[in-house]
């Protein structure tokens, strides 16, 4: 089985498109009906889906899986239970499900860049719902200890209150809409109806 694509992929650290590729490559294997299954990268396939937060196909490709495989590979059951806490939105668990298993070589790239990904989506999701937050609650989300998490946001512009233990949180400028002049859309009119007619 060429490999040499995901292979590819993997070295460039180009993890978006990496369920894309194991997707294809499954259709063909599939197509020629030869037996994969004891080859196929199981736990990469599931972290690309998970990478890109598809996890409705993560999910899919899971209950996919031979059993036999997932008793085997404690690899894929570690990247499904990465799935398991996104689909059940257990964010802080993520974290966890992250750091508790030593992933092997291939994996280790995709593991951290989604890692790191995760955390910005956490901040973005932080700064959307919050205005203030305590620092336990900004480590727990962050997936961060409490000094590190406060380092964090601080570096964004937020704000600590050290008697309340609170964070305050700094919205991100709103750009302005820019405003059409209006000779321009005059202008545009005239060319629009210039084409079609």
């Amino acid at each position: 089985m060429d490999f040499s694509s995901l292979t590819e992929a993997l070295d460039s650290q180009n993890y978006a498109k990496i369920a894309n590729i194991c997707d294809t490559l499954l259709l063909q294997v599939a197509a020629q009906g030869t037996a994969f299954q004891d080859e196929w990268p199981y736990a990469i396939h599931l972290l690309g889906h998970i990478f890109v937060n598809d996890i409705n196909s993560a999910r899919f490709l899971w209950k996919t899986i031979p059993a036999a495989i997932k008793e085997s590979r404690p690899e894929v059951v570690a990247a499904w239970k990465i799935g398991q806490n996104l689909w059940t939105r257990d964010y802080v668990n993520v974290y966890e499900a992250l750091r508790e298993f030593k992933w092997s070589p291939e994996a280790q790239g995709i593991v951290a860049a989604f890692s790191e990904l995760y955390t910005k989506r956490m901040f973005d999701l932080l700064l959307s719902a919050y205005s203030t937050i305590s620092i336990q609650d900004a480590a727990l989300f962050l997936g961060m200890n409490e000094d590190d998490a406060t380092n964090y946001v601080v570096q964004q512009g937020w704000t600590m209150d050290s008697s309340s233990r609170m964070l305050t949180v700094k919205k991100q400028a709103v750009k302005a809409e820019q405003k059409l002049d209006s000779s321009k859309l005059q202008r545009l009119t005239e060319y629009v109806f210039h084409l079609e007619h």
